[in-house]
């Protein structure tokens, strides 16, 4: 539940004349107590100046999408949120507050994932003040407090899920379910910095990566699965050819082939279906039995 309170000040449009006016009767009576040499109105000409002071130092100027908390002897007495030119209570003590959206750009963490491998990685996270009262008194400074939850949130997130999955496929990872994870990461995000008043645009990793330790052998590894999984699609397609060719022959009647003959036939079409290169003919001047 929210504590900010909502302030309406008066117009410092109203009160602007006022100021100036006072400081007009302080010059004049000023000058009419040097020509006169009058001690009262010099007493005169300090409370008046003490006036124009206090109706000075009440005007306040909010830019857009900044909001304004008053405190007055330590006590909160709310926040104006809209923008303009007003006037308070010149005792109050005003903090200014930026409602505008920021971004943070992270540092690369070293952190291990799920499977205990060594990973570089960072994250954008885009945030604004939400609630005023929190963020400048539940916390010592909101700003810091987001640096360092958004560090300890994204060490927790990677330790959640593991870089890239090698045998499930629907296991989520770090690298394959890019938007899952900075989802999980925008909601861990909220739970930590709700108390600080503080709410999470949008949260996005902006590096992932093995650390260098084991980048090299993690690369190869990579390339032992991709080169797997293109024998794999290569060992199906050709498997698929060899049968089609087998059953139009056999459909066809083109030729009489016992098991011997038509094992021979799938050897050699396999061979030259999933060689890397181009298969060398060769004239078999004789036959299976000779």
């Amino acid at each position: 539940m929210t504590l900010e309170k909502k302030c309406n000040p008066i117009s410092g449009w109203q009160m602007l004349p006022w100021t100036i006016v006072m400081g007009i009767v302080t010059v004049v009576l000023f000058a009419t107590a040097i020509a006169k040499h009058n001690p009262w109105l010099l007493l005169a000409v300090a409370i008046c100046l003490l006036i124009t002071i206090l109706l000075a130092l009440g005007l306040k100027i909010l830019q857009p999408n900044h909001a304004a908390v008053l405190l007055l002897f330590g006590e909160y007495r709310g926040t104006i949120r809209d923008s303009g030119f007003w006037w308070v209570n010149p005792f109050y003590i005003k903090r200014t507050v930026s409602l505008r959206l920021r971004n943070l750009n992270g540092d690369k963490l070293k952190v291990n994932d799920k499977n205990g491998n060594p990973i570089e990685i960072a994250a954008v996270i885009v945030w604004r003040v939400e609630d005023t009262y929190d963020a400048c008194f539940e916390v010592d400074d909101f700003h810091d407090f987001v640096c360092v939850q958004s560090d300890a949130a994204l060490r927790h997130l990677a330790s959640r899920y593991p870089y890239d999955s090698w045998e499930e496929e629907e296991v989520i990872s770090l690298r394959g379910h890019i938007d899952e994870v900075s989802e999980a990461l925008k909601k861990e995000l909220l739970e930590r910095l709700e108390k600080a008043g503080v709410i999470i645009q949008e949260a996005r990793l902006s590096h992932l990566a093995y650390a260098p330790e084991i980048a090299e052998a993690m690369l190869r590894r990579q390339q032992a699965g991709a080169v797997i999984s293109a024998r794999r699609k290569i060992v199906e397609g050709a498997v698929g050819m060899v049968r089609m060719a087998l059953e139009q022959l056999s459909n066809e009647k083109v030729i009489e082939m016992d098991d011997e003959r038509r094992a021979a036939m799938v050897t050699n079409l396999l061979v030259v279906l999933c060689s890397e290169s181009n298969a060398q003919p060769v004239i078999n001047a004789g036959t299976l039995y000779h």
